[in-house]
């Protein structure tokens, strides 16, 4: 292998360590629930059921989950066989960053400084925080940061070669994504479809006839698993979580779609964990150290791209803007919907752009370096790189002067001293100034994300809301930069066996404080008597929300009807619906709670008996 080679391989290796160091817990204990119920019943695997029962599903697509699933099929369920494949494809992302910048670079920055440009790419997501610690989770982000990273690589090669079957790939992974979190899949599309519109090489008829084949191709590869779960017959599959009427389109268009964008119901703020909406979310207290650290630095690079793609001429300057648009398109979509977004917003949503941050800091990096040795006026923009960057990471973290407060500091002096021998190099052209400079250079720009990148390893993986960081009570639900929260389960395997004991039940996982009503505990006592005496029903009970149903069915094994989905508040669970279920004996005790199924609760309180003292809960047979 090539020195280039050989320095990736250590790259990917410090970035499989990063991911995989010390997993413990059970992570989001929602999607951990789903996971265990698809080991156990394969109807359960397709729908993406919580339960094994295939009672409700999550509020995503399955795919993640199907990945997931397959590795605790073959290796039996436990956090690492879980948690691995999602560290895999972590690490394998950054591969494919590394690959797309230096194949489409080299016709321009040549072979050395385009594998150059993707190291620097392949180090820079490596070490973004909030990466790191959702690649330690089991939310399906990291799939789908995988899957657009492909989906973006073929794009590239279609717009070198102009061939269609390349974008009919693209096509095909941004419609895998979209089975994997949905309409925050299509935010890469506006990027992809004008880069290739305008740069890819062969004719305006061409590549309009393509893109036409390409969104066919979009369409079926993300509605196939939507159009059959709305087909099948909705009283033989479970209900759909999220949804309002029980349709994945409604999820799709809805909770997962606008909802997230202008707020659930058109109009109603959702919970923000990453802070108010507004120009300034990205670098708040809570975002910045998560993501925005090389943000400035990616902005110069495309402007000083810009700048000098207009000096070049003929056919050249039309193609040597087509990564520019790929990855600079990407950020700024996603910068102005995450910046902006009324509806719920986690931290963890933002590794959906590093892909794109790390691109444009190796191919910048590089450019800036290049137009700097060549004694170009643009080359004045490296030590203004610098300087920005490192003043940026000295505010970031100045904000949290008790953690490390030596840091921002040496961030500073290494800033001043590289903008100080890259100004005097370029004046005297001397290489041991250049070469100490730039070695200052990096030390500014990745001291602080490395810093926060090795916290998650610090603590149990934190499923609720994962970020990473000095914890600053800031962050939303638990975890290094959060409030202070519930824990995930620690152990790595639940329990099978019907007298298990539950241990304290308390509703742990999913994406914070949303939906936490309904959450009443479920202690030990009231779990070994659901053990104990739940006879031949299907399943062990039927609680409020998926928190309650997503802790006992990993403690017990068991399948439990989470009755108002992850929110409390899905109408799933209605009064024929139990009288169906518990006159037939699949369903003996009920747990009511939850803000929906008033008249569920209500027939419950009236048709089945309350056990004494057992915590509210009632016997339906």
């Amino acid at each position: 292998m090539t020195r280039a080679r050989w320095a990736l391989a250590g790259v990917l290796v410090v970035a499989l360590v990063l991911y995989t160091w010390a997993l413990s817990g059970m992570a989001n204990t929602y999607y951990s629930a789903a996971v265990l119920s698809a080991t156990r019943s394969w109807k359960a695997f397709f729908f993406g059921a919580l339960d094994a029962g295939s009672f409700i599903t999550v509020d995503k697509p399955p795919l993640a989950l199907w990945v997931m699933a397959l590795s605790a099929r073959v290796f039996g369920f436990s956090t690492w066989s879980m948690l691995v494949p999602q560290a895999l494809a972590g690490v394998a992302a950054i591969a494919v960053v590394y690959s797309a910048v230096r194949r489409n670079m080299s016709p321009y920055f040549g072979v050395r400084r385009a594998e150059a440009a993707g190291l620097l790419a392949a180090i820079a997501m490596t070490l973004t925080p909030i990466t790191v610690a959702i690649n330690r989770d089991n939310n399906p982000d990291t799939l789908l940061v995988l899957l657009l990273t492909v989906a973006a690589w073929f794009c590239l090669e279609a717009l070198r070669t102009g061939r269609p079957r390349r974008l009919l790939l693209c096509a095909m992974f941004v419609g895998l994504g979209f089975n994997t979190k949905m309409l925050q899949a299509y935010l890469v599309l506006p990027a992809f479809a004008l880069a290739y519109l305008l740069c890819a090489r062969t004719g305006l008829a061409r590549r309009i006839g393509h893109l036409l084949a390409a969104g066919a191709v979009l369409v079926v590869s993300s509605a196939w698993w939507m159009v059959i779960v709305d087909l099948w017959p909705a009283a033989s599959r479970p209900y759909v979580g999220g949804s309002a009427d029980n349709t994945v389109w409604d999820l799709v268009v809805g909770y997962n779609g606008l909802g997230r964008i202008f707020g659930q119901g058109g109009g109603g703020r959702g919970p923000t964990f990453g802070g108010e909406p507004g120009a300034g979310r990205l670098f708040n207290e809570v975002m910045a150290g998560q993501i925005s650290w090389l943000l400035p630095l990616c902005a110069i690079a495309l402007l000083v791209a810009l700048a000098a793609g207009l000096r070049a001429r003929g056919p050249e300057r039309t193609w040597t803007w087509g990564p520019w648009l790929v990855w600079g398109g990407w950020l700024a979509v996603h910068v102005v919907v995450f910046s902006f977004s009324s509806g719920t917003f986690h931290p963890y949503y933002s590794t959906a752009m590093a892909p794109a941050v790390a691109a444009l800091t190796g191919m910048g990096g590089v450019l800036m370096w290049r137009l700097y040795r060549e004694g170009h006026a643009l080359g004045w923009a490296l030590p203004l790189a610098v300087a920005v960057i490192g003043g940026w990471a000295f505010a970031v973290l100045r904000r949290t002067p008790e953690w490390m407060p030596w840091l921002a500091w040496a961030v500073l002096a290494a800033t001043v001293l590289a903008g100080l021998a890259l100004v005097l190099a370029r004046v005297r052209r001397g290489a041991a100034l250049t070469v100490t400079g730039l070695t200052l250079a990096l030390v500014a720009g990745l001291a602080g994300p490395a810093a926060y990148a090795v916290t998650p390893l610090q603590s149990p993986v934190n499923g609720t809301n994962p970020t990473a960081g000095p914890n600053t009570g800031r962050g939303g639900f638990g975890g290094p930069a959060g409030m202070p929260g519930g824990r995930p389960p620690t152990g790595d395997r639940p329990p099978t066996g019907d007298g298990a004991p539950g241990g304290q039940a308390t509703p742990t996982g999913g994406r914070g404080n949303q939906g936490f009503s309904g959450g009443r505990g479920v202690g030990a006592e009231l779990t070994n008597h659901l053990l104990a005496n739940r006879g031949n029903a299907e399943w062990l009970v039927a609680v409020g929300s998926a928190q309650q149903a997503a802790s006992l069915i990993l403690s017990t094994g068991r399948p439990v009807i989470a009755m108002g989905g992850f929110t409390g508040s899905d109408p799933a669970m209605t009064a024929e619906r139990l009288e169906e279920l518990t006159s037939s004996g699949r369903l003996r005790y009920v747990l009511p709670g939850g803000r929906g199924g008033a008249d569920a609760a209500a027939w419950v309180r009236e048709k089945c008996t309350e056990v004494q003292g057992q915590n509210g809960l009632y016997a339906c047979s």
